[in-house]
C-alpha cells in the first residue's frame, strides 16, 4: 500500500505491517500511511479483524526525532492534530484489533499499541513513554489512552519518569494482555482474533463502539448510546440467526449482515 506501511489480508485477518527498518521510526510519512491502512482495513469486507505488527525484531521505537530538532511551535501546531488523528484512525477501526509487539514499543510506538483493543507482547519486549526525557509529553494519545487503560497513577508514573517496562510489568498493570516468545507473537495475536472471524460482525462493531464511546462520556450518555446500538442490531440478519439458533439449540452461522 505505502512505502513503509502495508495492509496484507489473509483468511479474514488484515495485517497492518510497518516496514521502516531498523526501528520502524514513525515519521510523518509513516503516520499518513498508517491512516490510509487503517481506513482501508475498516472499509474492506474481507478484513474481519486486524493485527498491527512491526515484524520479528521491533514493533516501533517511537517518533523520528530527527524531524523534531528543527520543528517550530507554529509547524507543530499544524501537525499535532494530524499525528493524533492518524493513530485515532487505528483506534476507530470497527473490528477487533490487536497489536503484536516485539522488541520495543516506545513513545509513538507505545501510543500505536494503545490504539489497539489488545496487546500481545514478546517476553523480551520493552514498552514506555520516554517523551519527558526530550522535554516533551506524549502527543498521539498516550496521556489519554494510557490513563484510561492502567489508571491515572500508573500512567503518571510511566509518563513522568519516561522509564521502560518489561513484558511482565506490562501484563501486571494491564498494558499487556498476553505474553509470548518473540517468535510466536504474531501467531498468538492471530489465535486471539480467530474466534471473532466468524462472529456477528455488526454486533462486534456495535460492542466496540459502545465501550469506546461510553468511556469518552458520562454514564447517562453511555447508557443512551448502548440502548441505541442494542436496538439497531434488531435490524440485522445475524440477530435473527443468533436468536433462532439459540431457540433451536444449534450453533449459529453468522454472515456479518
Amino acid at each position: 500500500m505505502g512505502e513503509f506501511v502495508e495492509l496484507e489480508t489473509k483468511d479474514g485477518i488484515g495485517t497492518i505491517r510497518l516496514r521502516r527498518p531498523p526501528m520502524n521510526a514513525l515519521n510523518s510519512q509513516v503516520q499518513e500511511e498508517l491512516r490510509q491502512a487503517a481506513q482501508a482495513a475498516a472499509a474492506s469486507p474481507e478484513v474481519r479483524a486486524v493485527i498491527v505488527y512491526g515484524g520479528e525484531k521491533v514493533f516501533a521505537a517511537g517518533a523520528d526525532i530527527t524531524e523534531f530538532t528543527t520543528t517550530t511551535f507554529q509547524e507543530m501546531t499544524v501537525r499535532a492534530g494530524a499525528l493524533s488523528s492518524a493513530f485515532d484512525a487505528v483506534a476507530r477501526i470497527p473490528k477487533p484489533v490487536v497489536a503484536a509487539i516485539t522488541g520495543y514499543a516506545l513513545g509513538g510506538g507505545c501510543e500505536l499499541a494503545l490504539a489497539c483493543d489488545w496487546r500481545v507482547v514478546a517476553e523480551d519486549a520493552k514498552l514506555g513513554q520516554p517523551e519527558i526525557k526530550l522535554g516533551l509529553i506524549p502527543g498521539a494519545g498516550g496521556t489519554q489512552r494510557l490513563a484510561r487503560l492502567v489508571g491515572p497513577a500508573r500512567a503518571k508514573d510511566l509518563i513522568f519518569s519516561g522509564r521502560m517496562i518489561d513484558a511482565e510489568e506490562a501484563l501486571r498493570i494491564g498494558l499487556a494482555d498476553r505474553i509470548a516468545p518473540a517468535a510466536d507473537v504474531y501467531e498468538t495475536a492471530a489465535d486471539l482474533l480467530r474466534p471473532y472471524l466468524t462472529g456477528p460482525a455488526l454486533a462486534l462493531r456495535a460492542a466496540k463502539q459502545a465501550i469506546d464511546g461510553g468511556l469518552d462520556t458520562d454514564l447517562a450518555s453511555g447508557l443512551a448510546l448502548e440502548s441505541h446500538l442494542f436496538a439497531s442490531l434488531f435490524a440485522t440478519d445475524d440477530r435473527t440467526e443468533g436468536t433462532k439458533a439459540f431457540v433451536e439449540k444449534r450453533k449459529p452461522t453468522f454472515t456479518g449482515q
